[in-house]
């Protein structure tokens, strides 16, 4: 990453032509301050029961909800592009939805299945899983909800439950998404207690309360179950100095690694974690994200593929060191 430090002050024109260093695609790139490459990415993936099903998600255009099978097939790709880790999220049926989201802490549910599945076919790849309620919660929270409130202290206990089958699994990560309070420290000493301790916590440090994420919740069959809205847990858009209390005090319960949500509408939160803690910092170019660039390349509104470069870049730029993005296949094959 690049350090702030004073600017050089170039000579006067025409001593100094600053074009001179853009005149060639070879001379641009020897001096591009940023590169982008298959390892700086993790591969979000939606599973489904059944066998042989590859659904698309209408709202994400070029996305699928994948049965597991067809899962273990994608992770392959994964690894022949060299992209180090997928992340997946399931799609549970409704009638595996309660209150209680105890579905959540089932060592055979889906998403427990399907990494047992992806690793041992690719024991080398990394494996990325969400702890949050919301896909299995009837009231469509990342907590448990008592009265119409998300309670957090009792949605830790349902987190740790759920954060150990997940360990059990296979997990490389764990991501804890829920926004609760002191959910990173629980998860950690938990997974310590119980054996788990190289197991790494990417936590969703600075995670906003975004109009982003529909096309999200429409693909894992949350939109129709989530009752209100998500704001008295996750972050105001409006707030950036709150982000850096909140990724102060995953590192200090045990994060390893931190991630920002959305990406592209906050690429100044990346900036100030990065600059402030020096740790792994991962931005998740969300649903939304991606669909407004697909949406408009395929209107021909804009030429997708050097958007999707583009976006992703920025995020290097910003002081990244990895991004969840959907994009990721095609911009590994890209990048070759």
């Amino acid at each position: 990453m690049t350090s702030h430090r004073a600017p050089t002050i170039p000579a006067p024109f025409p001593l100094s032509r600053p074009r001179r260093l853009r005149a060639t695609p070879w001379i641009r790139d020897l001096v591009a301050e940023h590169r982008l490459a298959p390892s700086d990415l993790i591969w979000p993936m939606f599973v489904l029961d059944g066998e042989g099903i590859e659904e698309p998600v209408p709202s994400l255009p070029g996305v699928a909800r994948l049965s597991i099978a067809r899962a273990v097939a994608a992770a392959g790709e994964a690894v022949a592009l060299g992209i180090p880790c997928v992340a997946l999220f399931p799609y549970t049926d409704a009638r595996h939805k309660n209150p209680e989201a105890s579905e959540a802490w089932n060592p055979e549910n889906l998403v427990c299945r399907a990494t047992r599945a992806i690793k041992d076919a690719h024991p080398d790849l990394g494996v990325l899983l969400d702890v949050a309620l919301d896909p299995y919660n009837s009231e469509g929270h990342d907590g448990l909800v008592r009265e119409g409130v998300i309670v957090n202290d009792a949605t830790l206990e349902a987190l740790e439950r759920q954060a150990l089958v997940q360990a059990e699994a296979g997990a490389d990560i764990l991501g804890p998404s829920d926004m609760m309070d002191g959910r990173v420290e629980v998860i950690r000493r938990a997974l310590e207690r119980e054996g788990h301790q190289d197991v790494t916590i990417m936590s969703y440090s600075a995670k906003y309360a975004s109009a982003f994420y529909g096309p999200f919740r429409d693909a894992v069959g949350a939109t129709g179950a989530l009752k209100g809205d998500k704001k008295t847990y996750q972050m105001d858009p409006a707030n950036g100095d709150e982000a850096l209390r909140e990724v102060a005090a995953d590192l200090a319960e045990g994060a390893d690694m931190v991630m920002v949500k959305p990406g592209l509408p906050y690429l100044d939160i990346c900036r100030r974690v990065k600059e402030t803690f020096a740790v792994p910092t991962f931005a998740y170019q969300v649903s939304g994200e991606y669909a407004m660039i697909e949406a408009a390349a395929r209107n021909g509104w804009i030429d997708g593929e050097k958007a999707m470069m583009e976006s992703l870049i920025a995020f290097k730029r910003a002081g990244c060191d990895g991004v969840l993005t959907y994009f990721a296949p095609r911009v590994a094959r890209l990048l070759g």
